[in-house]
């Protein structure tokens, strides 16, 4: 009880010291919590989504995916209605209902605008039938009951100003189609963002599967009394094989798992990010510790002098971080919370709705956040307790403050060399890796024991860098900058301890810069080097390009040639007998000319020939093809064929690494037109001297059409760019949560060194020092100590970047390039960090009354 009371007292009356550190557990628990509570709420959203659709038994075509599209031939795969019947029919069977749904499709408004989602949810045009009543409510006008007929969802008719009767066009693979908005309904769970349009059901047979007679799936419920397990045994005995059939629980698992892989990647990435900010948080952790056991060194000598153990004051300032770290960790659940609301806020304006009725908290949520919070935070302090608790009674006698151990900082400067040697030794064994995989291990390695390495030999660091920093920025201003420099070498362990926490953070931003320019460069460069073509048209969600978009490029005047480009299925079978599942690459010819490929064997104008193909070098190794080869193809929805191997390319670089080319009338000659896979991409050249015209030409014959975008080389390499650009600012963001925490550990460690040297700091103002220079001198001395630690986190990660970038190398990204800009501007932000980290203690310093300074003890 005694080592409670003790720890309480400490704690109360240290209480303004340990907010920053409470602050810095409060920030990582509530990343944690917040994260957990956020992906559990879009689960349950999706759960109940799922519940309010599913019937109890559907039925599919077999291998149908989740969504029921078929990306080839841009049209779902189907099922012939008689099967409806065929399922009403069977024992236990209530009601059997044909559905048709079909996420192949484009809806835009009067205006040629698409008033589908930008969210990368999709547009899902539907029939309308009665068990859509299950989760919408017809909330304005009638259900549709002809061709001329839609029904919208009502986020979407407020999102886009659509009313009653506005017309409405869809793109379909089969054709584009008009119909004037007889009705709108509203969603009874949460529509996470897709657009809904549903059309009568001969019109959605019509128009979406290519003729009537056709459903995408069947839906039937049970009796009273039926399981759903029996009624799916029950149709399964009734229809036979070749059709997949799930019950409802199974469909929602299913659903699951699609939506699962989204959010496992932003679940994962953002307890990552919250890991780092733990790691820098430690370090905070540890420097308050350290500093108050220093401060109260003479406190802990008395209380060893009569009578405290060993023990008991290790116990005590144990004690201390657990009430620190269950304050923190409380506080940082409750925020969790209210930050999982504003990122479902954020989604929600980005296009994904998610609505606070379906705010999930389970138990485990604050279980996991105070668990990490307090272990976290008591494992810090466990460092500093252990030398309090070696602190004799002697000490008693002396001022406050430990003296330093030499031999505890030669066998650490020992350690810290041995960690940074191997780190280093492991990053250039990642540079000499011939594979990427085991490059990848050796880089993980390289990055982790060259950071543990950096932090321990920190404080060695400290005095070299901090002298040659203070040459360049500090000796300017004279004394007071040659104080500030001083007082940041007299504590070199608390010097490297702070900035360490700063270079962390700093690492991974250099680290991912010199990443990102790489790819942006390597990508450019392959461009350059690679694409002929002038133009290249595609869809931003992957949609295949409708013939009629198609057509509109074909008949622009001022291009030479349009090139479509396909991708089919394929069971390859080479002379050996092995047989491989691949994609193959359908083109025309012209397609040498807008993809120069290399050829490690043969003529690829060859392989464009009658019956004839190439393959990648990568293939013809593994499987010991040639030139002259005979390859048996069994092309998915089509016929078998044997098909010459006339070219063998290299698979170098990174635009069609490992294709393997055949040409498009040769598919033709296997595939049925109704299974002939649609264009994902066109590629086209303008006719010479007529680029520019062309460019618009292209541009205004794909104004119907919003959801392709034409681009030329420079176009292209800007979206590459920005498309890098955005996800390096997601992650600059999610580490900023770690370079907030670290700059709380410079106000901490500014602001507990201002305590401890109250003293000194009246004795300077007495003999002449005044308010501004000292505040000044702890502005230079916090500027230092940031830019300390930005220079060894700039220069640790271009490290770790450019062993990042030799390994990229192996696929094909083999331009390294440093982003100096961006360096020399993290750098330059790292000094006003330092200047906006030492505000308030230089503010509460220039404050101190000058006697009382002198007397304090």
């Amino acid at each position: 009880m005694t080592v409670l009371k003790t720890s309480l007292r400490n704690f109360l009356a240290h209480k303004g010291r340990m907010a920053l550190s409470a602050v810095a557990v409060l920030l990582s628990v509530a990343f944690v919590s917040g994260t957990l509570v956020f992906t559990d709420t879009v689960n349950t959203t999706f759960d109940k989504l799922f519940a309010s659709t599913a019937s109890d038994v559907s039925v599919s075509p077999k291998g149908a995916a989740v969504d029921d599209e078929t990306p080839q031939t841009g049209r779902p795969e189907a099922l012939p209605a008689s099967l409806v019947e065929q399922v009403r029919k069977t024992e236990g069977v209530q009601t059997a209902v044909g559905a048709i749904a079909s996420t192949s499709v484009t809806v835009v408004d009067a205006d040629d605008k698409n008033v589908g989602p930008t969210s990368g949810a999709p547009t899902i045009a539907l029939n309308w039938s009665p068990n859509e009543l299950r989760s919408v409510e017809l909330v304005d006008g009638h259900e549709p009951r002809g061709p001329t007929d839609v029904v919208v969802d009502g986020a979407t008719a407020e999102k886009h100003g659509l009313k009653i009767g506005d017309e409405l066009r869809t793109i379909a693979v089969d054709g584009d189609f008009t119909a004037k908005i007889s009705g709108i309904v509203d969603f009874k769970v949460t529509n996470p963002g897709a657009t809904l349009v549903y059309f009568d059901t001969a019109t959605a047979q019509r128009e979406l599967l290519g003729k009537e007679g056709l459903f995408t799936q069947v839906q039937a419920d049970a009796k009273p009394g039926v399981s759903d397990e029996a009624l799916k045994a029950d149709i399964a005995a009734a229809i036979g094989d070749g059709y997949k059939l799930q019950t409802a629980a199974e469909a929602a698992d299913a659903g699951r798992e699609d939506v699962a892989g989204f959010l496992d990647v932003m679940k994962y990435a953002m307890l990552g990010f919250a890991g780092i900010a733990f790691l820098v948080g430690i370090f905070l952790i540890v420097n308050t510790f350290s500093m108050l056991v220093a401060q109260r060194t003479r406190e802990i000598g008395l209380m060893r002098a009569i009578g405290s153990s060993r023990k008991q004051i290790n116990r005590s300032v144990l004690v201390e971080a657990l009430l620190l770290g269950i304050v923190g960790s409380v506080a940082g659940v409750a925020a969790g919370v209210g930050l999982a609301v504003g990122l479902m806020k954020l989604m929600s304006s980005m296009g994904m709705e998610l609505s606070t009725r379906d705010l999930t908290v389970a138990w485990t949520t604050p279980v996991v956040g105070l668990a990490l919070g307090i272990v976290v935070t008591v494992l810090a302090a466990y460092i500093p307790a252990r030398r309090a608790g070696k602190v004799s009674p002697m000490a008693a006698l002396r001022d406050a403050g430990t003296p330093a151990d030499g031999k505890a900082g030669r066998v650490r400067g020992g350690l810290g060399l041995a960690l940074t040697a191997a780190g280093a030794a492991a990053l250039w064994a990642a540079t000499r890796a011939e594979e990427a995989g085991p490059g990848s291990l050796w880089l993980g390695l390289g990055v982790v024991l060259s950071l543990l390495g950096f932090i321990v030999i920190g404080p060695l660091l400290a005095g070299g860098v901090v002298r040659a920093l203070g040459v360049v920025v500090l000796r300017v201003f004279g004394p007071v900058g040659r104080m500030a420099e001083r007082n940041a070498l007299r504590n070199p362990r608390r010097t490297g301890a702070t900035g360490a926490a700063l270079m962390i953070g700093l690492a991974l931003v250099a680290c991912l810069s010199v990443v990102g320019s790489s790819m942006v460069a390597s990508a450019t460069d392959e461009l350059d080097r690679s694409v002929g073509a002038d133009f290249i048209v595609q869809s931003g969600t992957g949609q295949p390009i409708v013939p009629q978009a198609q057509a509109a490029l074909e008949k622009v005047p001022s291009l030479d040639h349009v090139t479509e480009y396909k991708w089919v299925g394929a069971k390859i079978t080479d002379t050996r007998g092995r047989t491989k599942t691949a994609d193959l690459a359908a083109t025309e010819p012209t397609y040498m000319q807008d993809l120069r490929r290399e050829t490690a064997s043969g003529t690829l104008a060859d392989a464009y020939g009658e019956d004839a193909m190439s393959v990648g070098s990568d293939y013809a190794a593994e499987h010991g093809v040639k030139v002259g080869d005979v390859l048996t193809v069994a092309f998915t929805g089509g016929k078998t064929a044997k098909l010459k191997v006339a070219a063998i390319t290299a698979d170098t670089g990174q635009v069609d690494n490992g294709a393997m080319y055949v040409n498009v009338s040769t598919l033709a000659r296997y595939v049925p037109a109704d299974r002939m896979p649609k264009s994902l991409l066109i590629l086209a050249s303008a006719k010479e001297g007529q680029e520019t015209q062309a460019y618009e030409a292209v541009k205004k014959a794909l104004a119907p059409y919003p959801q392709y975008k034409a681009s030329n080389q420079a176009d292209y390499k800007e979206d590459l760019k920005s498309q890098v650009g955005q996800l390096l600012n997601i992650v600059y963001g999610l580490l900023a949560l770690a370079i907030v925490v670290a700059i709380l550990g410079v106000v901490n460690t500014l602001a507990l060194s201002v305590v401890e040297r109250t003293r000194e700091i009246g004795l300077m103002r007495a003999i002449g020092l005044s308010r501004r220079q000292l505040r000044r001198m702890i502005r230079l001395e916090s500027v230092v100590i940031a830019l300390f630690g930005a220079l060894l986190g700039l220069g640790l990660g271009m490290g770790w970047g450019t062993a990042a970038q030799k390994l990229l190398a192996l696929e094909g990204l083999g331009v390294l390039e440093i982003p100096w800009s961006t360096i020399l501007t993290v750098f330059v932000g790292s000094a006003f960090v330092g200047l906006f980290a030492a505000l308030v203690p230089a503010f509460r310093a220039g404050r101190m009354n000058v006697l009382n300074a002198i007397a304090s003890e």
